[in-house]
């Protein structure tokens, strides 16, 4: 009997990778029992990444979700373990130092054992700060690879990376293979090569299923010494997920491996409960071409979690530039057909860029570059033409130090803009913000919760955790998964009705008067299906105003402000911008406002001078390309 191979279920990995949303915290507490029971899990995967924004999306309160989701796997001996972003922390843009510092006390006394900090450019000055913070916490700190395939990102490549992290202070190793296309062989060399080294650091690997590699990548690290191996299960493995638990067990146990066994009994039960969470309201925001494995991914290396959440995006961006085609008389493009436009122009884009392994968030950033492009392009525009401010930092290294050169192509447009070039510490361009935030809190008065686990959550996703707390985001959720059952059943597709869903609403036909409970405050909220828009929620009785979405301004004189794309208007993206206001004189050029669309904050600059005479939609409110976001005479 050769030794033995642990199991981790990354339970919230596989959520995000078939689709945009994780289950509600009574979800997740309903299934965690049946886990444990399945007896074959030495770790568990409850938070990081997207986690809790997904959580503020549904008007959840994150703290709460993450300390009932992690506490009985600790009452059971299973290890919990969160992705961490290192200078991103749990979003998509770089956070401040301290805000940093306090992330990890949060998640330590929140329940988390294990902290795995990975930089999307591989930067090893930004995973730095995170191992320190993660052991003066009391967690352990694995520090992931980010695998990708280039001509840049080579064994001796990944070797040298590792022992420079072990050598930091690191207590553990993530083959982080985000997209599934590390090759078989490279991998179990990299595995060898750090076993060779440090027989006694434990290694764990994560792989997704896509492009086809994955088991036979995760044969041969387990020959080269890997310890753990990430793993998923039906009806959420393979496809944009991970392998799953039953088909690795197999192979492992064939080859002479030790590994658990499974509890089947209990294995059904957390299958069935998965699903029936599916047919509540999370499959309406999972594609079903998610649940297929394609080698088409080989080329792109998009990973599988953002292609869970990128099926969904497209279905916007497409009828974006159908209304275009149909305005200029051009044939409709199919969603098969922006796809492949998609991936080549990946193909393009990501070596003129540097090579950024594809990864959260920069993988995002390559994937919204290139789509922009093609969106743009399809427009007659030329390419390169809207490039959002988070993507412009990874290009000036502002985000770290990008693996490989940039294209003159790139260069030029960068010095035509006045943009500098950026080569110091990344975390020196992020000041601290946590007394901003705490102000902030003081003057809404607003509690900094348990161990400052609010404030942290307000100074790490500040736009939606105002919208979490308004009310707005609940009201816009609840009202968007009634939109999404109305429309399959209009397509003739059943419709499950969710008996112990609180946030999911029957299946309305016609429109519909909701009675939505935000946190203790009853919304009456008006939806409209079919061709009619669903409308802005109402104030409730006798309830404060301030929770209901303001009615939009009458336009005001002057030149329209046009919003560039569809996504969500903001006036500003953090507490250190200042908002401007009805009023206000502007100059050609200036910063207006910001469309977050596709995890990305799209400035809008004013394209002539004068003054603001109205500001239309209200902060956090859904725009489509063309809206008029203001006016300026």
């Amino acid at each position: 009997m050769k030794r033995e191979i642990k199991f981790s279920l990354v339970y919230r990995d596989m959520w995000q990778s078939a689709g945009k949303y994780v289950p509600r915290v009574d979800q997740l507490t309903r299934v965690a029992p049946a886990i444990i029971e399945m007896g074959c899990f030495a770790r568990v995967e409850t938070n990081g990444g997207g986690f809790e924004q997904v959580n503020l999306l549904f008007g959840e309160n994150p703290n709460k979700a993450v300390r009932e989701w992690t506490k009985p796997f600790h009452e059971a001996g299973i290890q919990t373990h969160m992705l961490d972003r290192a200078l991103n922390g749990l979003r998509m843009s770089p956070v401040p130092d301290d805000v940093r510092q306090l992330f990890y006390k949060v998640k330590k006394a929140q329940g988390t054992d294990i902290a795995r900090t990975f930089c999307g450019l591989n930067d090893i000055r930004n995973i730095a700060p995170s191992i320190k913070y993660a052991k003066a916490a009391g967690m352990i700190s694995q520090c992931a690879l980010s695998i990708t395939h280039s001509p840049i990102h080579t064994v001796e490549y990944y070797t040298k990376m590792a022992l420079e992290l072990i050598e930091l202070g690191a207590d553990e190793i993530c083959i982080k293979d985000m997209a599934g296309i590390g090759r078989p062989y490279s991998l179990g060399q990299i595995v060898k090569n750090i076993k060779e080294k440090h027989p006694e650091i434990p290694i764990q690997y994560h792989s997704h299923a896509g492009p086809g590699f994955n088991v036979a990548s995760i044969l041969e690290v387990c020959n080269a010494g890997c310890d753990y191996i990430d793993v998923g299960m039906e009806p959420l493995s393979w496809g944009t997920g991970h392998a799953d638990l039953l088909t690795v067990q197999a192979m492992l146990k064939d080859a002479g491996y030790k590994v658990p066994e499974i509890n089947m009994e209990a294995y059904m039960k957390v299958r069935s409960m998965i699903q029936e969470d599916m047919d509540d309201f999370l499959g309406l925001y999972i594609s079903p071409k998610n649940r297929l494995m394609n080698s088409l991914l080989i080329g792109p290396g998009l990973p599988g979690g953002m292609m869970g959440s990128l099926m969904a995006d497209l279905e916007k961006n497409l009828e974006t530039i159908n209304k275009n085609n149909i305005k200029n008389n051009k044939p409709l493009m199919s969603q098969d057909q922006l796809l492949i436009k998609l991936f080549d122009e990946v193909a393009y884009v990501w070596p003129r860029i540097g090579y950024p392994p594809l990864v959260t968030p920069f993988s995002q950033y390559v994937k919204n570059l290139a789509l922009m492009n093609v969106m743009q392009m399809e427009k007659g525009k030329a390419r390169w033409s809207m490039i959002a401010d988070d993507i412009w930092d990874m290009i000036l290294g502002k985000a770290g130090r990008l693996p490989g050169p940039l294209a003159p192509e790139i260069i030029e447009k960068a010095k035509a803009e006045g943009r500098e070039f950026f080569t110091g510490n990344p975390q020196d361009n992020y000041p601290d913000a946590l007394d901003k935030y705490r102000k902030l809190m003081n003057e809404k008065q607003w509690e900094t919760g348990e161990d400052d686990e609010e404030l942290f959550e307000y100074a790490m996703h500040p736009a939606q955790y105002e919208a979490y707390r308004s009310g707005k985001a609940k009201v816009e959720f609840v009202a968007d998964v009634a939109t999404r059952k109305a429309e399959k059943a209009k397509a003739g597709q059943p419709v499950q009705e969710a008996a112990s869903a609180p946030a999911v609403i029957g299946l309305p036909t016609t429109p519909q008067v909701m009675n939505v409970d935000v946190n203790g405050q009853p919304y009456r909220v008006t939806v409209a299906f079919g061709d009619a828009a669903t409308t802005a929620p109402a104030s409730p009785a006798q309830a404060p105003a301030q929770p209901a979405a303001a009615p939009a301004a009458a336009p005001g004189a002057g030149q329209e402000v046009l919003s560039p794309l569809e996504g969500k208007f903001f006036m500003v993206k953090n507490a250190s911008e200042t908002p401007l206001k009805v009023g206000d004189v502007v100059k050609e050029g200036d910063l207006l406002c910001y469309i977050e669309a596709m995890k990305t904050y799209n400035a809008v600059r004013s394209e002539f001078s004068g003054t603001i005479t109205a500001i239309l939609p209200a902060s956090g409110d859904s725009v489509s390309e063309d809206d008029v976001l203001m006016t300026i005479q």
